[in-house]
């Protein structure tokens, strides 16, 4: 339950970040969207450590193991963040003018990045599971999927879909 009305809480923090920060900027290419995708992505930062930690229950011990190794999961899985982001927000400023053959580039980056994204989670699970229960670890990944699914949502809604 905690975790739903934590879910709840972002996205509406989220929604109201949004609604200020839509106001983008048109060019003759497509919109320019880091300034939003940067308060988006600064917002979620900040709020996604207090999530799991107010909804995956660790003893003080497992505490101790966890972060640290939940600090680099962070770490990497922001390059991978970085990379999508830097896709995004090609796409936007370009998507006016975009070409079929760079549109079937930039989906083929997007599928590599989120294969990446997999692949660095597969990674971790022997990692997590090495300072945490089974239970604990697949609770954690629930949670941690969630809010990239929020994330994935908010970012989707942000970007035109491509002109035809």
């Amino acid at each position: 339950m905690k975790i739903i009305f934590s879910c709840i809480v972002l996205l509406l923090a989220l929604a109201a970040a949004n609604s200020t920060a839509v106001a983008q900027r048109e060019t003759a290419n497509g919109v320019e969207v880091e300034k939003d995708l940067a308060l988006l992505r600064r917002d979620i930062r900040a709020e996604k450590k207090k999530i799991i930690a107010a909804n995956l229950p660790l003893t003080e011990t497992e505490a101790t193991k966890f972060w640290p190794i939940y600090d680099q999961y962070v770490a990497e899985m922001t390059k991978h963040n970085d990379e999508f982001f830097s896709v995004i927000k090609d796409y936007a400023a370009n998507q006016k003018t975009l070409t079929d053959a760079q549109a079937s580039s930039m989906i083929k980056r997007w599928v590599e990045i989120q294969i990446g994204r997999d692949q660095l989670r597969q990674k971790y699970i022997p990692l997590f599971e090495r300072v945490i229960p089974g239970k604990k670890v697949a609770l954690f990944y629930q949670i941690d999927r969630r809010l990239y699914a929020l994330l994935d949502l908010q970012v989707a809604s942000e970007i035109p879909l491509i002109v035809q």
